[in-house]
């Protein structure tokens, strides 16, 4: 559709462009299908975003807490 590029930068505030998953496996075509694209896209951003918000809480100084009982509980039980 056009205008998508520009109502897609405009609302996510980030460069869009337009293109086609680079998938070569079983059912390649159907996965290429454009109607299929926004939830592969959807869920491979929404991934992303997990993976960056378990790094950070594993960087976090709540981890390094609960590290910290946990070798405390160790050090007094045995």
């Amino acid at each position: 559709m056009q205008g998508m590029v520009e109502l897609g930068e405009e609302v996510f505030h980030m460069r869009c462009g337009l293109g086609l998953p680079g998938y070569a496996g079983g059912l390649s075509e159907v996965i290429r299908n454009p109607a299929l694209l926004d939830w592969r896209g959807l869920l491979m951003a929404g991934l992303s975003q997990h993976q960056r918000h378990q790094i950070e809480k594993m960087q976090s100084g709540s981890f390094k807490q609960i590290f910290g009982r946990m070798k405390k509980w160790f050090e007094t039980n045995f």
